[in-house]
């Protein structure tokens, strides 16, 4: 099952889109709902995620969009469109958020973390960022 979740995933984080041959630990299997919560070890809640936003989200399934302060559920990487929720920065190195469900869980998963950007920025010299598709 890892390796259909994985292909499904495309090889990366279904959060902040790092791919596995850039990563520096393979990516995790992740339950999107946690088990600590209720959620089930089965296909339709397991997405492929890294050891860092893996370990942030813990058993979060929802967080507050620091706009509003609205509690929201957190991204589903499984059933939604990563581009309906985020953007890229202009240099490519920042994840923006456009929706509450996506500053919930930039703030929440920190998926701009310093030594993160600093990867990005990296990997945007020799064109290996931002991912393709």
């Amino acid at each position: 099952m890892r390796e259909k979740v994985a292909k499904q995933a495309n090889y990366r984080c279904g959060y902040c889109l790092t791919q596995q041959k850039l990563a520096t630990t393979p990516l995790e299997i992740e339950h999107i709902i946690p088990e600590a919560v209720g959620g089930t070890t089965n296909e339709t809640n397991l997405w492929l995620a890294c050891t860092s936003c893996n370990k942030h989200k813990g058993k979060q399934t929802a967080a507050s969009d620091p706009l509003t302060n609205k509690i929201v559920l957190l991204f589903n990487p499984r059933q939604q469109v990563w581009q309906e929720h985020f953007v890229w920065s202009e240099d490519n190195a920042l994840i923006t958020s456009i929706t509450e469900t996506g500053r919930a869980t930039v703030e929440a998963i920190k998926l701009n973390r310093p030594e993160l950007i600093q990867n990005r920025r990296q990997w945007i010299t020799v064109g290996w960022h931002p991912p393709k598709n």
